[in-house]
């Protein structure tokens, strides 16, 4: 493994010790690769994933061919919210996994305020 990602898992496992997600307010969790991007609603008292979603999904790879760039990860962000909303998730704690609050992460996170998510 490279350095630069045992540092990121190093803050991740930081961080989430801080976060604890539960059935009311369930911890969103964020990851980027250099094409794609996923995201994840948990609920950490169960062990549970409640809600999913990737730029890998059909919907999205018929839009954007490289997932991989700010205006797909935009597009996500609102497409995330909007599909949580409908599964009841309005209210989430953001855990951006050890990443910089910056780029695709923080484009993502923007989108998600727009479309109606709290945290």
């Amino acid at each position: 493994m490279r350095k630069k990602e045992e540092l990121r898992l190093k803050r991740h496992k930081r961080i989430k010790m801080k976060m604890l997600g539960t059935a009311e307010k369930p911890r969103l969790v964020v990851h980027r690769s250099l094409q794609n991007i996923s995201a994840q609603v948990l609920d950490d008292t169960v062990g549970k994933v409640l809600f999913s979603l990737s730029t890998k999904d059909k919907s999205i790879k018929a839009k954007f061919a490289k997932a991989g760039n700010l205006k797909s990860s935009e597009f996500f962000g609102q497409l995330f919210a909007q599909t949580a909303k409908e599964k009841g998730f309005s209210k989430v704690i953001f855990d951006r996994a050890g990443y910089l609050y910056h780029g695709r992460i923080k484009i993502f996170a923007d989108a998600l305020r727009k479309g109606g998510m709290e945290f």
